[in-house]
Order: C-alpha cells, then sequence, then structure tokens
C-alpha cells in the first residue's frame, strides 16, 4: 500500500493581468464545515494521524503559534486583518497596499485592535487544549511572537515590542518596550512576520513584497532581517525573496524560508544574500550592482497552489524515521499539509515533493503555521474561511472560527514533558543533546534569559570533549549566544573536523564586523586550504562584513583555488564581497584584480572580472574609468568583446546619458575611438563613443538607417541605436521612412524613434500616410499620436470630419486618450466610442452566465492549445509554452470556472500587483501606458499589449503612476465561436502533467 496519499493536480491562481495578490480567490461556491466534521473529511497518510486540539470560540484566525516551557501552546487571534484600527485610510493603490492618516502609538497608547496573543492549555490532559486566556489583546495586526529572555517580543507593525513578564504570572508586568520602529503597514498579507530564534541568540524576521519599512535609516521592502536582543543590534540578514511567511533553521543551522512563488516551496536564506524579487514591480534591490542574486531552491514536481505557508524542518521524535529532516508546510491553495525532501546542491539545496500528509478536503482549510510540540508532534493552524485572497482591503472576512490541529505518528506515545524553567543550568545543557529539537532551542532559550555567570566556562569545558558533530554544534551556538566566544575558544573550533562547527564558527566571529589579526590571518589560511566549500562559502558571507583588509584576501584566495565556479552561491558572495570594497579600496582592488595575473585565473575572469568593469563604469568617475582602461588594456583578446559590452552596461546604470569630457580619461577615448574606426558596424562600440561624445557615430547610424541600399536588418537595427542615442536632427531625415511604401518593420521602428521628439511634421506626416497603412501599422501610428495631446486632437479631428474612418479602438487606447487630460479629447472620444464605463458590472455578469452556459458542454484540449497560443500566449505561459509578459497560468487556480470567468471578462476588477501597469508621461508631454519590464537607474523598458518594449530615458520623464486599465483586453472571448470557447477552457482546466 502507498504510504502516502495519491497526489492531485490542484494547481491554483489563474490570472491574465488580474491576479489578485499573493493570496488568491478561492471556489465561489466553497461550503466550511464545523470542528469535528472537518477533522473526519480530512485523508491522513498512512500512519499518522490527526487531532482536533482547538477550535472556535477558543481561537479564531490563528495566524502564528508556539509552545511555552511549560508545555502550554501560545497563539495570536488575527483578528483586526486586514485593517489597522484607529487609523483613516487616505488611499488604497491598485497593489492592495495602503496609505494611513498616521504612524499609530506603540500600545497601550495607540488605538486598540482586536488582535490576542492567547495562552492555550489542556488541564484534563486529554489532549485537547480547553481553556483560553489572553497574556495580551487589544493588539493591532500582531503578527509574530516569541517567547524569551523573561517575557513576550511581539510585531506588531510597525513595532518590535518587548513584553515583560519577570514574574511569570501571564500578565504583563508594564508597558511594552519598543526595540524596533518603522516596520510597513501597507499590506497585512504581506507586514513582518515569523518571529524566530536563531540558534545564534539572534530573532529573525521576514518582511513580505508589498510593505515597505523604514528602519534606523535602512528602508527595505522583501527581506529576512534579525535583532539581536543583547546588542540591540538590527540588520538586514539577506534581501529579497517575495511574500515569505514562515522561516526555520535545519539542523544544521541553515535558513529555510517559505515561498509564495508558484513552482517553488523555500529559499534557502545565506548571510549577506540578494535574492529574487519581481524587480519590474517592487522595484531593484538596495544594491543595483548585485549584477545577479539567488533563486529558489529548484524544486520537483510541484503540487497544489502557488502559496508555502509556515515551513517547518522536522526534527522531532514522535513521526517516523522516514520524515526527519524533511521539510513540511502548509499549502495555502491547496488545502493541506505537506513535505518536501531537501536534496544538498553544492552548498544549498533543491527540493523534491514527498508528499502529502494531510488533505483537508475542505476548501475552507487554510493553513497558517506549523510548530513541532514538545511531544515531537507537528501542530498547524487553520485560518479557516471561504476566502483566501487578499483582493482589497474591505473585503468581508469570516473572523468567527478558526482551528489548530496535531499531526502525530499512529500509536506513537508521547514521552513525560519536562519543565524546563525548574532544571538546573547543568542540566539544561544535557537537554542540548536531547534528540528532539524542541528541548534543545526551550533549553539554549533559558539559559540565554538566565544568563548563568558560571554556564559559559561549562560549555568551553564541553567543546574540549568528544561530541557529536551536531553536539558540537548546540554547545558552540548556546555558547555565542551568551557571548563566550572568544579568541582561544575560536581558533579551536576552526580547526574542527566538521565543516558545519568550522563554518558557524567564522560566521559568528564575523557577526561582529571585526577580527583580531589572529582571527583575520585563521580565515585567511582557511580560504587558502579549507576542503570545504561551505566554509568557503561562509568566509564569502563573512567577507562583505569585514575590513578590506583581510576581505579582499580571502576572497582572493578562494578565487585563485578555482573550486567553486559551479557552486549555486559561492561566486556570487564572492562578487559581493569584493564590489563592497570596490570604491573604497579601490587601489586594493586594482592591484589585486586588475592585472594579466587575474586575467589567467578562470575564476576571476569568467566571473569577478566583467562584473568589475561595470561596477566602475556605473561610478563612471575619471579614477573608476581609468581603471576599466586598464582592464580592457590587460585583458585577453577573447574576453574583448564580454568586456566592451560590460562597460557600455556600465556606463548605461550611470545613469547619465553622455558623459562629460572632463570625465572621460583621454586614453579610453582614444582606445574606443580607434577600435570603432576599426570596425564601424559593431553596435557596441558605436554605443559606448555616443555615450563619449563622438559626434561621428550618430551620422554614421543615420546615414545607414535612411539608405534604401542597405540590409533592411541593419537599417532597423541603426533605428534603434537611434532611438537611444539620437537628438533632434534625425527629424528630417526620418520623415521619409514614416511612407506607407517603406517596408512595415522600418516604417514603424520610424515611428518609435520619431516619437520622442514634439514636432508636428511627425503627426502630419502619419495622418496623410494613415489611410494606406496596414492594420499592425495604423495601430502603431495610434499609439504614437495618443501619445500627445495635439497629436491625438489631430487624429480625432479627422475622424470627426469622417476624413479618417473610427477604428475600432481597444479599451487601453481610449483609456490612454482620456488620460490626456484634455475637454475635447475626451468630448470626441466619447462622440464615436462611447463613455468608457469601466464597472459595467451587469453587463460583465450577464457575459460570465452567457459563457458560463455554453461551456456545459466540453471542449477538446488540443485545438484549446492551438487558441491559447494565439488568444494568450502572446501575454501568458502555460505549461512551459507562451510568454511571461503576464502571469504564468501554470500554477494558477484553474480549476475554478467561475474565478476564472471573473478574471478574463472583467480584467480590470483587481489586477495582482506586479501586473499593473503604469502610465509614464514624459517631460514634452508623451503619454505611454504598459508593464515596466526593465527599471534601471537611467532608463526604463516598458511593454504593451503586443509585448513590444519602449525605452524611456529617465531624465526624460515627467511623471509615472498606475494605470486603471489593465493591459488584458477586455472582450477576448467574444470573438470566439461556442466551439472555440469550449475548447479553449478545455486546454485553461487541464491539470498540468505529471513530471517524472
Amino acid at each position: 500500500m502507498n504510504p502516502l496519499l495519491p497526489e492531485r493536480s490542484r494547481f491554483c491562481c489563474v490570472m491574465f493581468f488580474t491576479l489578485f495578490c499573493c493570496l488568491s480567490a478561492t471556489r465561489a461556491f466553497a461550503q466550511g464545515f464545523p470542528p469535528e466534521q472537518a477533522v473526519q473529511r480530512m485523508t491522513v497518510a498512512d500512519g499518522y494521524e490527526v487531532q482536533l486540539v482547538a477550535s472556535e470560540p477558543l481561537v479564531r484566525q490563528p495566524v502564528a503559534i508556539d509552545f511555552d516551557d511549560r508545555g502550554r501552546l501560545w497563539v495570536i487571534q488575527y483578528l483586526q486583518y486586514p485593517n489597522p484600527a484607529g487609523l483613516k485610510r487616505v488611499k488604497v493603490d491598485q497593489h492592495t497596499r495602503s496609505q494611513y492618516d498616521r504612524v499609530p502609538e506603540p500600545p497601550p497608547h495607540g488605538p486598540r485592535g482586536a488582535d490576542r496573543l492567547t495562552i492555550l492549555e489542556d488541564t484534563d490532559h486529554d489532549g485537547q487544549f480547553d481553556q483560553a486566556h489572553d497574556f495580551v489583546n487589544g493588539l493591532n495586526l500582531a503578527s509574530g511572537f516569541a517567547l524569551g529572555n523573561g517575557g513576550v517580543y511581539v510585531l506588531q507593525a510597525p513595532y518590535l515590542l518587548f513584553y515583560p513578564d519577570r514574574n511569570r504570572d501571564d500578565k504583563p508586568d508594564g508597558d511594552p518596550e519598543v526595540l524596533l520602529k518603522g516596520f510597513g503597514l501597507d499590506d497585512a498579507s504581506a507586514v513582518a512576520n515569523s518571529l524566530t530564534w536563531g540558534p545564534d541568540g539572534w530573532l529573525y524576521g521576514c518582511q513580505g513584497s508589498t510593505v515597505t519599512a523604514r528602519i534606523r535609516g535602512v528602508k527595505f521592502v522583501q527581506a529576512i532581517w534579525r535583532y539581536h536582543p543583547r546588542t540591540k543590534a538590527f540588520e538586514l540578514f539577506a534581501e529579497g525573496g517575495g511574500n515569505m511567511w514562515g522561516l526555520d533553521f535545519d539542523r544544521q543551522g541553515n535558513l529555510l524560508a517559505s515561498t509564495n512563488l508558484g513552482g517553488f516551496v523555500l529559499l534557502h536564506i545565506v548571510q549577506e544574500g540578494y535574492y529574487w524579487k519581481q524587480f519590474s514591480k517592487h522595484g531593484p534591490l538596495r544594491n543595483p550592482f548585485t549584477f545577479g542574486y539567488f533563486d529558489h531552491a529548484p524544486h520537483q514536481n510541484f503540487k497544489g497552489g502557488h502559496v508555502t505557508v509556515g515551513g517547518t524542518v522536522y526534527q522531532g521524535t514522535s513521526l517516523p524515521a522516514s520524515l526527519q529532516g524533511k521539510y513540511i508546510s502548509g499549502n495555502l491553495l491547496g488545502h493541506e499539509i505537506q513535505f518536501h525532501t531537501l536534496i544538498p546542491d553544492g552548498t544549498s539545496f533543491r527540493t523534491q515533493h514527498g508528499g502529502t500528509l494531510v488533505q483537508a478536503n475542505d476548501s475552507w482549510f487554510a493553513p497558517t503555521d506549523l510548530t513541532v510540540g514538545p511531544d515531537g508532534a507537528i501542530y498547524f493552524t487553520d485560518w479557516h474561511d471561504k476566502r483566501t485572497a487578499h483582493p482589497n482591503p474591505d473585503a468581508d472576512w469570516d473572523r468567527s472560527n478558526g482551528r489548530i490541529y496535531r499531526l502525530h505518528g499512529r500509536g506513537v506515545k508521547a514521552a513525560p514533558f519536562l519543565q524546563v524553567h525548574a532544571l538546573e543550568s547543568q542540566q539544561l545543557l544535557a537537554l542540548l543533546k536531547q534528540p528532539n529539537e524542541w528541548y534543545v532551542r526551550a533549553a539554549r532559550r533559558e539559559l540565554i534569559t538566565r544568563q548563568d555567570p558560571h554556564v559559559p566556562a561549562m560549555l568551553k569545558t564541553q567543546l574540549h570533549q568528544q561530541h557529536s558533530d551536531h553536539q558540537t554544534l548546540q554547545l558552540l551556538w548556546t555558547l555565542a549566544s551568551l557571548d563566550g566566544l572568544d579568541d582561544p575558544t575560536a581558533l579551536q573550533l576552526l580547526q574542527h573536523p566538521a565543516p558545519a562547527v568550522r563554518s558557524w564558527t567564522i560566521r559568528l566571529l564575523g557577526d561582529r564586523r571585526a577580527v583580531s589579526p589572529t582571527i583575520a590571518e585563521r580565515f585567511i589560511q582557511l580560504a587558502q586550504t579549507d576542503a570545504s566549500p561551505r566554509v568557503r562559502s561562509q568566509l564569502a558571507s563573512t567577507a562583505a562584513r569585514l575590513p578590506a583588509d583581510p576581505a579582499l584576501e580571502i576572497t582572493q584566495s578562494i578565487l585563485k583555488r578555482n573550486l567553486d565556479r559551479s557552486d549555486p552561491h559561492i561566486p556570487l558572495l564572492l562578487w559581493w564581497a569584493i564590489e563592497k570594497q570596490a570604491l573604497t579600496a579601490i587601489d586594493d582592488v586594482e592591484q589585486r584584480f586588475v592585472t594579466t595575473e587575474a586575467w589567467q585565473q578562470p575564476f576571476v575572469s569568467e566571473f569577478i572580472l566583467e562584473r568589475l568593469m561595470k561596477r566602475y563604469a556605473a561610478a563612471a568617475t575619471p579614477r573608476t574609468l581609468e581603471v576599466c582602461q586598464k582592464l580592457l588594456t590587460t585583458a585577453p583578446n577573447a574576453k574583448q568583446n564580454q568586456l566592451l559590452q560590460a562597460l557600455d552596461t556600465g556606463l548605461a546604470l550611470s545613469g547619465q546619458g553622455q558623459l562629460k569630457p572632463e570625465q572621460i580619461p583621454a586614453a579610453l577615448a582614444k582606445q574606443l575611438a580607434a577600435r570603432w574606426r576599426a570596425h564601424p558596424e559593431n553596435l557596441v562600440l558605436m554605443q559606448l563613443n555616443a555615450r563619449l561624445g563622438n559626434p561621428a557615430v550618430l551620422k554614421q547610424a543615420l546615414d545607414i538607417a535612411v539608405n534604401d541600399s542597405q540590409p533592411l536588418a541593419q537599417r532597423t537595427a541603426m533605428l534603434k541605436f537611434l532611438q537611444q542615442f539620437g537628438n533632434e536632427s534625425v527629424i528630417v531625415p526620418l520623415l521619409p521612412l514614416l511612407d506607407a511604401q517603406q517596408p512595415a518593420s522600418l516604417r514603424q521602428q520610424a515611428m518609435l524613434v520619431l516619437s520622442r521628439y514634439a514636432d508636428p511634421r511627425i503627426s502630419q506626416t502619419l495622418l496623410i500616410s494613415y489611410p494606406d497603412y496596414d492594420a499592425s501599422s495604423q495601430t502603431q501610428a495610434r499609439r504614437v499620436l495618443f501619445t500627445r495631446q495635439p497629436w491625438a486632437l489631430a487624429f480625432l479631428r479627422q475622424v470627426d470630419q469622417r476624413k479618417l474612418p473610427a477604428a475600432e479602438l481597444d479599451l487601453q487606447e481610449l483609456t490612454t486618450l482620456n488620460s490626456l487630460g484634455n475637454k475635447t479629447i475626451t468630448g470626441l472620444t466619447a462622440k464615436h466610442w462611447g463613455q468608457i464605463n469601466q464597472s459595467d458590472s451587469q453587463h460583465k455578469i450577464t457575459e460570465i452566465r452567457r459563457v458560463r452556459f455554453l461551456l456545459k458542454h466540453p471542449g477538446n484540449a488540443q485545438r484549446g492549445s492551438q487558441l491559447f497560443q494565439k488568444q494568450c500566449g502572446t501575454c501568458h505561459q502555460l505549461h512551459g509554452t507562451g510568454n511571461k509578459l503576464g502571469p504564468d497560468l501554470t500554477t494558477a487556480n484553474r480549476g475554478d470556472l467561475n474565478y476564472l470567468l471573473e478574471s478574463i471578462i472583467d480584467p480590470n476588477r483587481f489586477v495582482r500587483k506586479e501586473y499593473v501597469s503604469s502610465v509614464v508621461v514624459t517631460r514634452d508631454g508623451r503619454v505611454i501606458t504598459g508593464i515596466i519590464k526593465v527599471d534601471q537607474p537611467d532608463q526604463i523598458r516598458i511593454a504593451n499589449n503586443k509585448n513590444e518594449l519602449t525605452t524611456i530615458r529617465r531624465d526624460d520623464i515627467e511623471e509615472i503612476h498606475d494605470s486603471p486599465v489593465s493591459l488584458m483586453p477586455e472582450k477576448i472571448l467574444k470573438q470566439l465561436s461556442e466551439q472555440e470557447l469550449q475548447d479553449l477552457f478545455a486546454y485553461l482546466q487541464r491539470p498540468a502533467p505529471k513530471k517524472d
């Protein structure tokens, strides 16, 4: 018999440009079940049992849980979600981010909310919690907590608070201490969360993708952050990652964060790392010179919906041994609890779906957190609501219910509970060897709280004795948490045979951001000799935290060994460590890496030097450009083209357009001019010379563009060059290219070039030729004409005078016209195309009913695949085919026909935050609408609903704001026959093919 559930294809989240937010909608006709019936409906994997341990009215809307040292379960009831009490919302944007009239005061002086931090007790020891007592109530969007240091740490945006309870009477001793201020309140589904003790004595937490924090001068969006209760230090541990809810550490102290990105379940977070984010909507990383980022752990055989929450690495004793070390998580939209295997991949991991432990068979089941209890069982929460979307802050949420369940091995009897607080310090040290990780963490937490001055010496004594590698790690973590790690002990541990012990010793010493000369020398020796990639990875992370000496010696030593070029983490970690010193220690960096010898080192030449060229070019000072010139001079011939491209990319990042003569070293200008003269058609050399102000390049490009004898591809390429580097001198020569007799691709590219200039001759030429254009050129011409008030007005007047036909305009074009803010334009638009009524709800309801009725009959998915490519594939990908201008639909909630129809027929109702289109207004009056695909310091690239890109210089931009209209057309289903509708939806709702 298969010990796991049969797998089901329950892929969630559809959206064309209309996905709500990271928590997608549930089924329209869902049905919740009473607690006792809900647990009976669950399908549980063989060998396991599920028990209901708490439900309404004892607990409602649980979002975070953990056990205390008395075996009681603490839970945050997130009843205030999604809006803070006592604040006036002044704005909600289409990212579902709210702005409020003020920053609330911390409790108890700020507005009282409905959230509660509640203690659940099982007074009759029957396995169910029967008594609830609030430790504190009146909280206002409280999203996480951690017990320790004689009290409770509570996350309530914008604050990290500490409620002391040193007499342990389950009542705060007084007002909370404000430890941090500045977490974002913009979106209650992405606020700071998952407050968790690290093994090193720091408190770690997540912050999601749609809130902005400003803490101690550090502004950030999505990140893993940490706070040290003893030193009061705050820092970003790593940046990026998306909307993460769930954080845990595995047996070797690796930090794993749950993700809401479909196709993946977690990110392996390393110190000083930069991670994936939705760059087009959430902006770049804080450091624009990362030149790369870490992605999610590659995942095999993804199942369920796109939101993974509460991930926990199982390190308990009451579940079968096969689950030890597995990553157990909630799948919010799949309504199930899953487990995944962590497979080593260099210094990181890849993951594989292991199976489903619990399938709720209830679409109201919404897991939000998991924890391992002192009995070794898995406890998981159920938010329990028919709604699992966060479409708008005024949605109707059912706050009347919530459940907590216990998953344990069938027939496994839990060991007697130990009262950790009552144990002597020596007994607590013995608990560090416990196989149940809950007791290990509880013991360390108690030792940190207790601060027994004799314990560090006892730990050092034990570290001199023989232990398993894991026990040595536990002793090291506890010693560091008590600030007892001194240099002699560290030097001893840096010789330990276990790589995890050596790497953690390096990390803990590096947390100080400065080390003694003796430790620095030992770090360098390890960089030169250590056989473990894990140690080298941590050395690279730590180097980014240290001064230039020894950081650069450490990185150079690892690079010279040429062992880690294919590792998923080490190459970028080494670059980031070097980049930290690139400007402040430029002489040292130049001496080490800008040499002929450095080019002969494979790791350096393949991974560092191009990035170094981009970094120095982006700085664009005479000194950094001097180093760029030296890089070119020392580079072998085989690397010249790549290096020139890196130089061009870096200069573009400088945001300066054309450099000033005084910035440019004469040797560099001379070298690049000579190379261009030798290779006059080399586009990169043309761009470099244009950036350096060489006027001959512009003349050459224009000559080729207007020359009928030149190949069409070359002429088009020169037009693209002129679109970026041209000036008003190109207008007159390029006007003839607008003629209807010119090749369509050339004509349309010329339109894009000329659209930059507010010259009336351009619109006049377009309007004269417009009747003779093919359909695609007419569409392109309208896009150009509609970017400026006078041009749009001229077009509309010709329509009004019947000189031009009132062509079928899509909603995007009509909205663009209205956005020009001209009453005459608005009036003429209404006269010929009608009023724009984006909230014609009754019409859309009728259309939804019509299509639903037609879909009662089955379709042909194979024919539907072809229709998808034609109708949807320009913007969307499904099962690996199509484009990704919009969301990938593979993990979309395609099984929900009602939600699917609403998303397609009413695409403007809600638009997922990363796919909201932008309206760009330029200084010369153009208006361009689309999705920003490239967001750089000097320019943006914006894609329209045909996936065509327009490049706009930053200096030319007057304003950027969100568009109220999705790029997705509203009437996309109207043009399909009954059979075509059936075929398309048969393909859209077909489960994803299973992978081996």
